[in-house]
């Protein structure tokens, strides 16, 4: 069944706000927040493989971002609305140093950022019991779909989005989206792959899709323990199913052994030759403040992995850069983290990680393909007085490839999240 959402959405808005109208009460203005997140935004993108056409990235913007959500109104069905509105500014921005994704850029001619850009979304809500149903923006981050938000605005998608908890420990989630606005735009648009690096994927004649299906859920068999499962499909494009399991072993002593296992399998949707499977893992020791991960993640099949464009996607060894997730590639990664409310600095995280990825098809006669990724991550989040909850986070990566590009990376990121009620 299909869905005009730029037709249905003003009129589901509409019937809400009646509902709410004839049946308001305190829920519905008394469990209402709002909150205003400022997010100050650097980002310094260096590319050093030889012959590369930009050398260099970099741009600095400031950005806003207003949520409204609402209560529900009285009875056993309950109504309510939630908004955002966002807005980025550019601070800096040259033509020679555009790119960053940060700010949007204009469509025609020479590659310029805007000075300004800007984007608004509605949502209307139904509540039953334990489960809600939202028409409109929605920002899902489950395994077959993870709305990015790693620059100055979230990406986003319209859709329906059904979320049920009537069973104690048992989440599920059925949904349908049919556009995205992605992190550094102001247009809603139909979904694509992504095919960059070593995927392989061959599209037929649909290169794009106004529909994204998802539905599955998690379980929590214990408080240590839960496994999920979830199908998303890009239709006409590839279809997915994942399976993850996550345990969570107490060692005593401020001490535990936290396991995570993935499974993904991935199929053509008529439209494509998406195959791949992907099986990951990764262990982490924490001891106190210290913790110690180690991982593998190994890729089989005709293709890479499949995943909707800009979005991020549930492999393990996705990082700051890369996904390691090209055809065939076999990758590990080790990873250090500190809490240094350990040492009496709350508020102060260190991560540090290295991955390296080989076996990757880089198609006959070719040498297998290489690549390596550095990251390093600081963070401080204020802990009192009037700057209390200002967060300040340095990320750094370098990666080097024999197929993709050679980059050093920089980002400066200052945010503040500020309830207005």
């Amino acid at each position: 069944m299909h869905f005009n959402f730029g037709t249905v959405m003003p009129a589901l808005c509409a019937g809400a706000a009646l509902g709410i109208v004839g049946s308001a009460h305190a829920d519905f203005l008394g469990d209402s927040k709002s909150t205003l997140e400022l997010r100050n935004f650097y980002m310094n993108r260096d590319f050093r493989q030889g012959g590369s056409a930009q050398n260099k990235a970099e741009e600095w913007a400031q950005g806003f971002m207003l949520r409204l959500e609402s209560g529900y109104s009285e009875g056993p069905v309950g109504f309510g609305i939630d908004a955002i509105g966002m807005l980025g500014l550019k601070l800096n921005s040259s033509p020679d140093r555009v790119g960053t994704g940060l700010l949007k850029t204009n469509a025609v001619g020479p590659k310029r950022a805007k000075d300004e850009y800007g984007e608004s979304g509605f949502t209307a809500k139904v509540r039953i019991s334990k489960s809600t149903l939202k028409l409109g923006t929605v920002q899902p981050v489950l395994p077959p779909l993870m709305r990015n938000d790693s620059r100055l605005m979230p990406q986003t998608f319209r859709g329906a989005w059904l979320a049920s908890n009537e069973i104690e420990g048992l989440n599920l989630d059925l949904g349908r989206l049919d556009r995205v606005n992605q992190r550094d735009s102001s247009d809603n648009e139909v979904m694509t792959v992504f095919n960059g690096g070593k995927r392989n994927i061959v599209l037929g004649s649909a290169k794009a899709s106004d529909e994204f299906l998802f539905g599955g859920g998690r379980y929590q068999w214990t408080p240590t323990l839960f496994t999920s499962y979830y199908y998303g499909g890009l239709d006409g494009i590839y279809k997915q199913h994942l399976i993850n399991l996550v345990h969570q072993l107490p060692l005593g002593g401020g001490q535990s052994l936290k396991s995570d296992i993935r499974f993904a399998h991935s199929g053509a949707d008529g439209g494509s030759n998406v195959d791949n499977d992907a099986l990951g893992a990764l262990f982490t020791y924490k001891m106190l403040g210290h913790s110690f991960s180690a991982g593998y993640q190994h890729l089989s099949g005709r293709t890479g992995f499949a995943y909707v464009n800009g979005a991020d996607d549930a492999l393990l060894n996705q990082v700051q850069i890369n996904d390691f997730g090209n055809r065939d590639e076999h990758s590990w990664q080790v990873r250090y983290d500190y809490d240094f409310a350990a040492l009496g600095i709350p508020g102060l995280t260190l991560m540090t990680r290295y991955l390296s990825g080989d076996n990757v098809d880089r198609g006959a006669g070719l040498s297998e393909g290489r690549t390596w990724e550095r990251n390093t991550d600081l963070g401080y989040v204020i802990q009192s007085g009037p700057l209390k909850n200002l967060a300040l986070k340095l990320r750094n990566a370098t990666t080097r490839s024999n197929f993709l590009s050679d980059l050093d990376e920089n980002r400066l990121i200052v945010s503040y999240s500020l309830p207005l009620w």
